[in-house]
């Protein structure tokens, strides 16, 4: 297991693997590649018409049954885990992840290969600090007899008990550091389980159509039906480093202390949805007094709207491709509530969307190289809804992220706050043009 660094890591060259998928059995051909800095893990469909993107990233989370899967517009990805776990144990933030099929290969069951593989390609260094998720109070999920808990720690350390009413596997328990101990030997090599009774309801339900014993171990009421194990507690290992890569989809790194019990990847993508809104509350609480990355008339040079169309003060949170924060103070004198319900004024919905749409533009023109040359165009807006009126004298923190990438055009949802509550959201599409042909 590398050491953990401060700076973002890609890998130096690309490489190939090849092999079928554990739930399709379809062949499937992946191409790894380097990627810039702040790009984070994006999987790439080579086989679909204009190549989409699908960021790793727990919004595009679709299907967590036996594995988890990623989807955007009609566009997914299955069973991601293993190659995010070997990701993560590599310490890996950029990678481009190019595929002809719609499944990772399951390889041999465990993250092995993949950390192999993505080895032999040598991770480097880049100029980027890495930014850390750092917990600094209790974040928990619990459903049931499942609980989750992510305490403050210096460094990701994950302790795990499973717990089956099974005559063969009932309970294990493990605990893994990320920065002492040895991925490659004490992770990597955990292979995907399954009991016996389950196989044959798994194929009727259209799944492991490419599962073997050379990908699975099958445990029965007497044992396995494989030569041996790998590890003493290989099955709580392998739990281990699933969540490892579930935990990719955070977006960041985590530093904390992982307890679960009897968890699985349903339950992990709760505690990472939990994990997004502890780190969202942090940006909003810090928003309306945080020192501006862009101010007002740094902003008037990326965008091209002016008052008393410009619906964004100041932007104080920016990870490229990936997350803006700004702020639109909201007062009396603006002119729209000279009109509009002029006894009890309240800001319009469509400004509130504006506003948010243009902290989108701001977080797509934010990955160029020079932001004043280009025009965000906004294709489609959907699914937005408004929780609560929005009145003079409230701070409205927009947040705006990003889902769906690819060189020109972008898929990101949009959320406004007041006082840490809530008040609309929604999804936008967007267009980059060159400002010379937009004029």
């Amino acid at each position: 297991m590398a050491e953990d660094v401060d700076r973002q890591r890609t890998i130096s060259r690309s490489g190939v693997m090849e092999g079928i998928g554990l739930h399709t059995g379809e062949k499937v051909r992946v191409n790894f590649k380097p990627a810039e800095v702040d790009t984070g893990i994006v999987f790439i469909r080579t086989d679909l018409a204009d190549e989409p993107r699908i960021l790793a990233l727990v919004e595009n989370v679709s299907n967590m049954e036996r594995g988890t899967s990623l989807r955007c517009d009609d566009v997914e990805v299955r069973t991601v885990e293993h190659l995010l776990s070997a990701i993560n144990g590599l310490g890996i933030d950029n990678l481009e992840i190019e595929m002809d099929a719609g499944e990772v290969p399951v390889a041999d069951g465990s993250a092995l290969d993949f950390f192999k593989l993505l080895q032999r390609l040598k991770v480097v260094e880049q100029k980027a600090p890495r930014r850390y998720l750092e917990v600094t109070e209790p974040v928990f999920y619990c459903d049931g007899e499942v609980s989750l808990a992510v305490l403050p720690a210096d460094t990701l350390t994950i302790t795990y008990t499973i717990s089956f009413n099974h005559p063969y596997l009932q309970s294990q328990f493990y605990s893994y550091t990320q920065a002492s101990d040895d991925y490659e030997k004490h992770v990597a090599p955990a292979r995907t389980f399954v009991f016996e009774e389950d196989v044959e309801k798994l194929r009727q339900a259209g799944l492991i159509k490419g599962g073997s014993l050379e990908n699975a171990v099958v445990i029965t009421q007497e044992g396995i039906m494989n030569e041996n194990l790998r590890l003493p507690n290989e099955f709580v290992v392998h739990k281990i480093s699933d969540l490892l890569g579930d935990l990719m989809l955070l977006g960041q790194p985590l530093k904390g202390r992982v307890v679960a019990v009897k968890s699985g990847h349903r339950s992990h993508i709760g505690l990472i949805g939990e994990l997004r809104k502890y780190q969202q509350m942090k940006y909003i609480r810090q928003a309306p007094t945080a020192e501006p990355i862009y101010d007002v008339e740094q902003l008037m040079e990326i965008l091209p709207h002016r008052y008393p169309f410009l619906m964004v003060d100041k932007i104080t949170h920016l990870e490229p491709n990936k997350l803006v924060v700004g702020i639109k103070n909201v007062t009396i004198n603006e002119p729209q509530f000279t009109g509009h319900f002029p006894g009890k004024p309240i800001m319009p919905g469509v400004l509130i969307t504006e506003a948010m749409a243009q902290c989108g533009g701001i977080l797509l023109l934010s990955a160029t190289e020079n932001p004043q040359d280009n025009i965000v165009y906004f294709m489609s807006i959907d699914d937005v809804r408004f929780r609560r009126p929005v009145v003079p004298g409230d701070c409205l923190v927009l947040v705006t992220r990003a889902l769906r990438l690819r060189s020109r055009i972008a898929h990101v949802r949009g959320e406004a706050y007041v006082d840490g509550e809530l008040v609309a959201e929604g999804h936008f599409k967007a267009m980059l043009v060159p400002r010379n042909k937009a004029e």
